[in-house]
């Protein structure tokens, strides 16, 4: 199936003389009917709710409307701050930085510079992977001349101490920089233990430090995780975390490094691997914390605040970033994310059960929303007049219309039913969730077996069960997955969005349009059938070829 027909949408239906998209049959939505009937008929929510029919080309400075530049006078004026202002940016070739980076050259053009701090073995191949990762995959050749003149790779690695960047680039960056966006990290949950520490705890450290000795710099932005606050019930605030205050003083990162590094020093090869995972899972539970990812970003988080001082902090705190809702274009995605795997592991007919609660709530962000929800507090906290950390919760389950987990594989369902993912027709059932590992282990080993049976006899199948060396990789890997994602899919927790929703109404109109990130309006299947499956289709098809 032609890549082009799976972004291709159908006609618009109405709903109360409002314009959507239908799924790709041209069928009335009935999810979205229902959804629409939940949500508040509020005028600015019904124009989010409007999704533009948008071209997949990427848009340039050039083409945007002249009406996106006007800011009201009672707005927090995000346009006028941009203008003139410089950045070092950490995490540049990531999903979300490039997101972010793309957005502030298109939004303001007249933007300042914006150093990116890259891994690389030399600044020519620092070079090399700023144009090839961020210009030519966000705009290619036409907008490529522009972004060269903005955006400047600066070889260097918050892992190391003065982020590794040669003195003399640090000496100019240091005189020109407005504003330091935090955006790198591992996001391997089962991270080996002393690769997470040094570069999710004490990284966005490192870069404060260096930030203080910046001579015009306005605010610090720090990237963390809405699941920062380890296993919470209830109401997660937006609130900083401190060591000694919503941290046990029971943690001390000294104690934690040196843990890892005697288990560097005692083990060696493939163990050293596995005893550093095992190592960051066990430290991780023993403090509250699911997994070491989370673990070491909330000790980024202590640490940020402890070493800023008076400089100006925000902290944005998204939930499960996935692909974009509008912009650059819709649907674009960088990786298989996190809950991609299952998704295409259910299109191919290789699972049809998962170790879940149907009414869980599944926190899904679009990158866009999280990038302008940056830039719009970038935009109020930037001027420097007080000092201050706010945290900036930017996700889904707080509001009247969450999407669920059991509403997600519905509608995967729906979209893969109507446009599967391979060329074998598979007859697809609804996914069926269990509350154990073991009935969803006991469900995926037969339906496994059944499957090799059926090829192994032509169709037919025999009454023993077994599994090839195959079927037992790939069951340990779904295993493995349902465990990783167990503390998401029983997730019963809502996060505060209060600072956010505020922020949103302190925007002008035309900022509003221009960054939007109310993610009150969003219709869940337009954005899950319409917009964020053909992305990933598109991506796994771009994968196979």
């Amino acid at each position: 199936m032609a890549i082009s027909n799976l972004l291709a949408t159908s006609n618009p239906v109405k709903l109360n003389g409002v314009s959507f998209f239908s799924s790709f049959s041209g069928k009335p939505n009935h999810f979205l009917s229902r959804r629409w009937s939940q949500t508040t008929t509020h005028s600015r929510v019904q124009t989010s709710f409007c999704y533009r029919e948008t071209s997949l080309e990427a848009v340039t400075p050039l083409m945007m409307p002249e009406t996106e530049t006007c800011i009201d006078s009672d707005g927090v004026g995000i346009v006028s701050f941009l203008k003139g202002k410089s950045y070092l940016v950490s995490g540049a070739t990531g999903f979300l930085a490039k997101v972010l980076i793309e957005k502030l050259l298109r939004a303001s053009p007249e933007i300042g510079k914006i150093f990116v701090l890259m891994k690389s073995k030399d600044q020519e191949s620092a070079n090399k992977r700023l144009y090839d990762e961020v210009l030519k995959q966000m705009h290619g050749t036409s907008y490529e001349e522009f972004m060269k003149s903005k955006l400047i790779p600066v070889l260097g690695d918050i892992g190391e101490e003065n982020l590794g960047i040669e003195h003399e680039t640090a000496d100019k960056i240091r005189e020109e920089i407005n504003v330091i966006v935090s955006c790198a990290g591992r996001t391997t949950f089962d991270d080996r233990y002393d690769s997470a520490l040094s570069v999710n705890a004490l990284g966005p450290g490192r870069l404060l430090s260096f930030g203080k000795e910046c001579k015009k710099l306005k605010l610090f932005l720090h990237f963390s995780t809405a699941y920062v606050t380890g296993k919470k019930e209830g109401t997660v605030p937006e609130t900083p975390l401190c060591i000694g205050e919503n941290i046990t003083s029971d943690l001390n990162i000294e104690t934690e490094l040196k843990l890892a590094s005697e288990a560097v020093r005692k083990f060696h090869g493939s163990e050293q691997i596995k005893k550093l995972k095992e190592l960051g899972i066990e430290r991780a539970q023993h403090y509250g914390w699911e997994n070491t990812y989370t673990f070491t970003k909330a000790m980024a988080e202590s640490v940020i605040q402890s070493k800023r001082a008076d400089l100006p902090v925000v902290i944005i705190r998204p939930s499960i970033i996935e692909s974009s809702y509008k912009e650059p274009f819709p649907g674009w995605l960088q990786g298989i994310r996190m809950s991609d795997p299952v998704i295409l592991a259910y299109g191919k007919g290789q699972i049809s059960d998962f170790w879940g609660d149907y009414e869980s709530l599944m926190d899904i962000i679009p990158v866009d929303m999280v990038a302008n929800a940056a830039i719009a507090a970038m935009a109020k906290h930037g001027c420097g007049n007080v000092s201050e950390l706010k945290v900036y919760n930017v996700t889904s389950s707080s509001h009247a219309n969450p999407l669920r987990v059991g509403e997600l594989m519905d509608l995967a369902h729906q979209h893969l039913c109507e446009s599967p993912l391979t060329e074998t027709v598979i007859d697809l059932t609804r996914m069926k969730f269990h509350n154990s590992l073991e009935g969803f282990t006991s469900s995926v080993f037969n339906t496994l077996a059944k499957q090799e049976r059926e090829i192994k006899n032509g169709g037919e199948a025999e009454s023993h069960t077994t599994l090839s060396m195959k079927g037992k990789r790939m069951l340990n890997y779904f295993v493995s997955l349902a465990r990783t994602y167990k503390p998401y899919t029983f997730f019963q927790a809502r996060f505060d969005d209060t600072n956010t929703r505020t922020l949103i109404e302190e925007l002008s109109t035309e900022e509003r349009k221009m960054f939007e990130f109310d993610v009150g309006g969003i219709d869940w299947e337009h954005y899950i059938v319409n917009v964020h499956l053909p992305g990933l289709k598109r991506l796994f098809f771009q994968g196979r070829e």
